[in-house]
């Protein structure tokens, strides 16, 4: 509990420490289970100085307390160790990497598309930001990631029409898709047997708020309603950046398709 009190105030055990006035070997002695009766004034200061505060209830008790409990028994970093074998700090936020963009170390990285076993140098299984101010903002990130809910939007649109929408609680938009359904039969001249597919016409999300897996969302949501009622491919257009989100959100490169052409005056 005291580990996920200071990653709340993003402490440090020396930090937390110096603002409750005791030892910081206390605070490592009782986050490590070492402690097995320390003194309740202590465990008040070290709560009040992490900001958080204490409730006294009866044995059995379920209430807050319970919960409290439970949302501070899984902390990121708890289980991880470094090549020394200790933990690391709990208000690092420890996280996996699983690509080079996880690791801020990679700034040798001239291509984030190398596979691992190409990578040019040894790269940590786990990593964090000594930032606090990048700490912040990714947590900050991860509570609206968390918060976002994906709604289809009727009114106002065309049959045959989709607009989805990404949007926080308090009805803010951070997403957009917008599709629309053709007929094969019209775009090649020809009975096709009344063929239709989908079209994505594009999707958009705030740009605070990208590699949240938001526009991921969006696009995996259309696939849902498009396959509910019938429709078996959803097609799109994309350049630069937009090939790599839709072949990550599960599109193929369709070459039986005409290329683009242009012509400069």
């Amino acid at each position: 509990m005291l580990r996920a009190l200071r990653r709340q105030a993003d402490l440090s055990q020396r930090e937390l420490a110096v603002r409750a006035g005791v030892p910081q070997s206390t605070v490592a002695r009782i986050e490590a289970g070492r402690a097995t009766d320390p003194r309740f004034q202590t465990i008040r200061r070290l709560v009040a100085a992490a900001g958080g505060s204490l409730r006294l209830a009866a044995a059995g008790d379920r209430g807050p307390a319970a919960s409290a409990q439970l949302a501070g028994s899984d902390i990121q970093g708890d289980v991880r160790r470094d090549e020394a074998g200790r933990r690391y700090p709990a208000h690092l936020d420890v996280r996996k990497v699983r690509t080079l963009k996880d690791w801020p170390g990679a700034w040798w990285a001239h291509s984030y598309t190398l596979p691992p076993e190409r990578w040019p140098l040894r790269v940590p299984e786990v990593t964090f930001d000594l930032d606090r101010g990048r700490r912040d903002e990714r947590r900050v990130r991860e509570r609206i990631r968390d918060a976002v809910r994906i709604r289809r939007i009727s009114d106002g649109v065309p049959q045959g029409c989709w607009r989805l929408v990404a949007e926080l609680p308090d009805g803010d938009l951070v997403g957009e898709l917008r599709a629309h359904e053709r007929s094969l039969d019209l775009l090649y001249g020809e009975e096709l047997g009344d063929r239709r597919e989908v079209v994505l016409d594009g999707v958009l999300v705030a740009p605070a708020l990208r590699l949240l897996g938001i526009g991921r969302r969006l696009v995996t949501r259309l696939a849902e309603e498009t396959q509910r009622v019938g429709l078996p491919a959803v097609c799109a257009t994309a350049e630069f950046g937009g090939i790599q989100f839709l072949l990550a959100c599960g599109y193929r490169i369709d070459w039986r398709r005409p290329a683009k052409l242009r012509r400069d005056q």
